[in-house]
């Protein structure tokens, strides 16, 4: 398979021509549209190395993970400020997702997840994108939908470049190896609660971005409610009627 240096420049060079395609894509004023598009070729590289959560040690395992609990708290700091959360508890929030990715999230990878897993599949790219989807906040529902995909397309760069490396050529002959075919995949043959774990996550991210407040009021499914602003022109006491006799 291929090693950490060609997950990460593989990556990142796809991400350049991710941000220079989201620069043409999108509709947004600058210079906000060229800082978009390069947090989203960021996050393309970033998510070359994502599926190697799995490999349990070494130096995946360990810059993944290390870039990952510095990079999230700063994508959400605009969701909490939206949520009205003071600078204090904001730097707060940011240390406690800092120390869970850190150590929380990197023990459960080692522990419940093998190399080449139901983490290396398709459904574990698509929930990726969605918890990416989740955790970047915006007015701009466009913009959100471009770092998720950005995130989407890294993480599939991972699994591509992992089957381009199970074919063995020699000469005019093609020979496959026994890891071809375990990276892009939709079921883990080896193990069922894999694969029920997988979905029934990737299920639950669906519904909770499905019923984000932002794609919600995209859609009109409940749309904002709006304070009727009363002109100053209309406020006027009302002079009682005068009863002649």
């Amino acid at each position: 398979m291929a090693d950490f240096n060609t997950h990460i420049s593989t990556s990142t060079v796809v991400g350049v021509g991710v941000g220079v395609a989201g620069y043409f894509i999108l509709d947004t004023p600058e210079p906000s549209r060229i800082i978009t598009c390069m947090l989203g070729a960021g996050l393309c590289s970033l998510a070359g190395i994502l599926p190697d959560l799995d490999s349990g040690s070494g130096r995946p395992l360990r810059e993944t993970s290390n870039v990952l609990a510095a990079v999230v708290p700063m994508l959400m700091v605009d969701r909490w400020q939206h949520m009205g959360l003071s600078a204090e508890a904001i730097a707060l929030a940011g240390a406690l997702v800092y120390i869970t990715i850190r150590f929380g999230v990197v023990e459960i990878f080692k522990r419940y997840t093998v190399h080449r897993g139901m983490w290396h599949s398709i459904p574990a790219a698509v929930s990726c994108a969605l918890l990416a989807f989740l955790v970047v906040s915006g007015e701009n529902l466009d913009v959100r939908i471009f770092k998720s995909a950005a995130v989407f397309i890294g993480f599939m760069v991972h699994l591509i470049l992992d089957e381009i490396w199970s074919v063995e050529w020699k000469g005019a002959r093609i020979r496959l190896k026994s890891s071809f075919g375990t990276a892009i995949k939709f079921w883990y043959g080896k193990s069922l609660w894999s694969n029920v774990s997988t979905y029934g996550k990737l299920i639950v991210l669906v519904v909770a971005a499905v019923g984000d407040p932002l794609l919600m009021e995209h859609y009109k499914f409940h749309p904002p409610h709006q304070q009727e602003a009363i002109p100053t022109q209309q406020i006027a006491t009302e002079q009682p009627p005068i009863i002649q006799r």
